[in-house]
């Protein structure tokens, strides 16, 4: 748990310190946010501030779980490494994506066939190595098994056979890899909302990942009911800690009104962040409710687009649901604040199934 504390403590410093240095050096070159037209009005006021902070969060939880390992005298895993590969490519990709939109000034950065390229490129090779580099005990970081509070057997994508299954789990990883990614991107939108919403979500990850680790089947001496599959439960917190502590350092300069914006370079490799931790703590449907507040936002966007192209009618006044409530005359601090309220019942739900899931093996 130390390395944890040290790696949460390590990465809110550095957001805190680091932001603001940033802000300056994106200040200095101009790069500030492009706000598309039509937007809701009161977004005028957001042109040219600051974009891509998520640089900071990302380096800062990248920086802060090496020094956690450091300090403590302890070895990075493949579990804990793999994600943040996850996170930092998908990153770069925001970052390319980002860089393009406030140099050439305009709301299209990457081409959408570079984009899914860039994406895929990072979400396959995470897919391929995640089956790879098994311990003394066989376990890989990640299984072909569809997981919710743990793996379920019953689900296994390597039913068919080992290629196919590897195969299968490389679309299934993908498909939750950009599904986390493009939800995050959905909610950035309103100062301090998908930073707040996903320090909330990485905290819930800090407590199911360190309950693994205490009940670990290949930690304990004799395998108990209940006890957990999971290659490497302490070092997915140590990441998740990172993260969770980078998010909410940023959110002290991102808070309305936001001196910085966290750009496509946090939305979507906090994203990647989710999904990877997901994957590897075989908690996978469990993210539904975990990211409830993403997932609510996304579902806006899919039956805003569906209904307007069926029946030339829109159900919200404008997607994703955020922007619905701006319009309705809600104040941007009152949705960001009941919206991250939303955040914390799905991830404080989420957390109660996975006790009460354990809590029944003792039964």
């Amino acid at each position: 748990m130390i390395a944890v504390l040290l790696a949460a403590c390590i990465a809110l410093v550095l957001t805190l310190v680091g932001t603001p240095l940033f802000i300056r050096v994106l200040v200095k070159r101009g790069y500030g946010q492009f706000v598309r037209d039509d937007g809701p009005a009161s977004h005028a006021t957001k042109r040219g501030t600051p974009t891509m902070g998520g640089v900071v969060i990302l380096l800062s939880a990248v920086v802060a779980y090496f020094l956690a390992h450091l300090f403590t005298s302890s070895s990075p895993t493949p579990s804990g490494l793999l994600v943040l590969w996850l996170t930092v490519g998908l990153g770069i990709v925001g970052l390319l994506d980002d860089y393009i939109k406030v140099s050439k000034q305009r709301s299209l950065g990457l081409r959408p066939a570079g984009k899914l390229i860039g994406q895929g490129f990072v979400g396959v090779s995470f897919a391929v190595l995640a089956l790879l580099f098994p311990n003394e005990h066989g376990r890989t970081p990640a299984s072909t098994k569809i997981s919710f509070l743990r793996d379920i057997d019953a689900l296994d994508l390597a039913f068919w056979g080992t290629v196919v299954g590897m195969v299968l789990f490389v679309v299934w990883a993908n498909l939750i890899i950009t599904a986390a990614s493009n939800a995050v991107n959905l909610t950035d939108g309103l100062d301090g909302l998908a930073s707040g919403a996903a320090a909330v979500v990485f905290a819930g990850y800090v407590i199911i990942t360190s309950w693994q680790s205490i009940q670990n089947c290949d930690l304990m001496t004799t395998a108990r009911a209940g006890c957990y599959i999971v290659r490497d439960p302490r070092d997915l917190a140590i990441v998740a800690a990172a993260m969770g502590a980078a998010c909410i350092g940023f959110l002290w300069w991102n808070a309305s009104p936001a001196k910085i914006f966290m750009g496509d370079t946090g939305s979507l490799g906090i994203g990647g962040a989710i999904g990877g931790l997901a994957m590897m703590s075989r908690t996978e449907l469990l993210l539904v409710v975990l990211g409830g507040l993403f997932v609510i936002i996304t579902l806006s966007v899919i039956i805003q687009v569906t209904s307007f192209k069926l029946t030339g009618k829109r159900v919200f006044r404008m997607a994703p649901l955020q922007h619905h409530f701006e319009l309705k005359g809600w104040g941007e601090v009152t949705i960001v604040i009941r919206f991250w309220i939303v955040a914390l019942i799905g991830v404080v739900i989420a957390v109660a199934l996975f006790y009460a899931e354990w809590v029944s093996y003792l039964a």
